[in-house]
């Protein structure tokens, strides 16, 4: 089958190439998908360039999302799967291929009202919004949520996520006005601030008269670190999902809002985890998410759709930063 490999193992977008590679075995409980569509994401940059710490399962071929149909089943445990079902799902690897061999617990039915190019696009991202809004940050009714990168793909889910759950208020930051008038516009997000050139928790503190915001959701890391422990109300839970700015923090940090405002600040990744855990997330998503995708109130939000063979190009769009919602490739 063809799959898309690195030249050398490692580089830039134009390393990536077309090779031919050995169709996967489905192992017991797998499904072989013949792939539809594929959706990028940050980690795929990372791993192009040698720095994500691929999971041991996962095979060396990138990608972790997909659509399309069932060509073959595991001995076993293959839950209420079969042949020719139309599919999407969440992999620890080997997306950006014509075939992939996946448990049937990270696999999902998709609903006839979607196409491939908008299923492809929910798996990882919508996965990673329920882990951080329910899982991790607590979210429940009549709580504020805060989410950075507003206008990333787990943001655009999380922000329609938080809203369908009754959230009191979402706001949101990115790095220009189109972003942000697209997150209150098309969205429906309570306000937004630029990064750039707006103090945004000062902003957020004056229009929540002081209290702050009860879950704040953030890619950042260094540098909104500090801001993050100023905007956050009491009990507030922080929730780390990157360190786009770095680890290292800035001098003069000061952390005294850990202790008297008792917050809980936690850090979470995705591809790491088993799958008993991801299966648990996959659960999350297809209860509280699913059925909105059917009726249209949850919305695929896709930038750009590319070809197979294009991957290079998209791959070069995702770098730079400018999208809003997902980069899909089509397999043909």
């Amino acid at each position: 089958m063809r799959a898309i490999g690195v030249k050398g193992g490692r580089g830039n977008a134009d390393a990536l190439f077309i090779e031919e590679i050995p169709v996967p075995k489905p192992k017991s409980g797998d499904a072989l998908v013949k792939i539809k569509a594929f959706g990028l994401n940050r980690m795929d940059l990372l791993q192009r360039e040698g720095k994500y710490p691929v999971p041991p399962q996962a095979p060396s071929t990138m990608g972790v999302e997909f659509s399309g149909v069932i060509e073959e089943l595991g001995a076993e445990g293959c839950n209420d799967f079969r042949v020719g079902d139309e599919v999407f799902g969440l992999a620890y690897g080997g997306a950006y291929a014509e075939y992939i061999a996946v448990s049937t617990n990270m696999l999902i039915h998709k609903p006839s009202e979607m196409t491939w190019v908008e299923a492809a696009g929910i798996p990882e991202t919508w996965i990673t919004a329920c882990q951080a809004l329910y899982l991790i940050g607590g979210h429940t009714p009549g709580k504020s949520v805060l989410w950075h990168a507003g206008a990333s793909s787990v943001s655009i889910a999380g922000i329609q996520l938080a809203l369908n759950s009754g959230a009191s208020a979402v706001y949101v930051t990115a790095g220009s006005q189109e972003k942000i008038d697209f997150c209150v516009r098309q969205l429906g997000a309570t306000a937004g601030y630029n990064y750039r050139n707006q103090t945004w928790d000062s902003e957020i503190l004056k229009v929540t008269n002081g209290r702050g915001v009860d879950v704040v959701i953030d890619f950042v890391g260094a540098t909104h670190f500090q801001g993050n422990l100023n905007v956050a109300a009491k009990d507030a839970h922080i929730v780390q999902l990157g360190q786009m700015s770095g680890s290292i923090l800035p001098t003069n940090v000061d952390i005294s809002g850990i202790l008297m405002k008792r917050l809980r600040f936690e850090g979470s990744t995705l591809r790491s985890r088993d799958e008993q855990y991801q299966k648990q997330l996959r659960d999350i998503l297809v209860d509280q998410a699913l059925p909105r995708f059917r009726n249209g109130a949850f919305k695929v939000y896709v930038e750009k759709v590319f070809s197979f063979e294009d991957i290079a190009n998209a791959h070069k769009l995702l770098e730079s930063n400018q999208t809003k919602g997902k980069i899909i490739c089509t397999v043909n």
